[in-house]
């Protein structure tokens, strides 16, 4: 209940990052799409097999994969691949996780944690780390043909298609709220007027609320000197403050 004063004299499972929360509403940030392909060839790779209890065949790689990065300036350069593939060869299917750094010119480099799902050599997952503002957050759908043995094929995405999905980068920064502050009235003078539900001073007539009225007509009448504050409430010019001499 609006009270009236008188004076009378407050993908975790993917990544465990921090993101600083800005002012406005609710932490918003601004918000821009971004997108680059890549190729990533193998580097240093280790390969490990084995057969499950039904007869399929389970390749585990660790790997490094490295190449470039090409499109919005904190998705280009360089680009190095660390990746853990657990396959179902037999079938086709399985996932592929691990963490990705692209070496950004004139700057910090952009980094993101990233888990796929492997179907039948392609890869389709989401990366969620910072770009090269050090409070940007990225996050970017990941997709692409990918060979444990080779890497990932040139024209493998972050972000940038129907595909593929898209990719967002959230920066730091003030949102305010589009919502009108609520119109504010003051008068100060002889009151000229008082009802159960209205009140004028020095020309400023104000509604008073319901809840209200009995304590301004218990504390002020006609010909009182009086400071009263008004704000605009559904409309309507509404008392929100009274002090003065009575």
């Amino acid at each position: 209940m609006r009270r009236l004063t008188f004076i009378a004299v407050g993908l975790a499972a993917l990544l465990a990052t921090s993101i600083a929360v800005a002012h406005g509403i609710d932490g918003a940030k601004s918000a821009k799409a971004v997108a680059a392909t890549f190729s990533a060839a193998a580097g240093n790779t280790s390969t490990r097999s084995c057969t499950t209890s039904d007869g399929k065949t389970i390749e585990v790689t660790t790997g490094r994969y490295t190449g470039t990065a090409s499109g919005d300036p904190d998705l280009s350069g360089a680009i190095t691949l660390y990746a853990r593939s657990v396959i179902n060869t037999t079938d086709g299917v399985g996932v592929v996780d691990g963490q990705l750094r692209i070496d950004v010119a004139n700057g910090r480099d952009t980094y993101a944690g990233y888990s796929a799902v492997y179907d039948h050599g392609n890869v389709a997952g989401l990366a969620a780390g910072r770009a090269h503002d050090p409070h940007a957050r990225l996050v970017a759908n990941l997709s692409g043909a990918f060979n444990p043995a080779t890497g990932f094929a040139n024209g493998s995405k972050l972000g940038g298609g129907t595909s593929g999905g898209s990719a967002v980068e959230l920066t730091s920064g003030k949102c305010e709220s589009t919502k009108p502050k609520p119109e504010k009235s003051e008068a100060h003078g002889t009151i000229t007027a008082l009802s159960s539900n209205l009140i004028t001073v020095a020309g400023l007539t104000c509604a008073i609320a319901p809840a209200d009225s009995s304590a301004v007509n218990s504390k002020f009448k006609v010909n009182d000197r009086a400071e009263i504050h008004c704000s605009l409430q559904n409309n309507v010019n509404t008392l929100t403050h009274i002090s003065g001499h009575h």
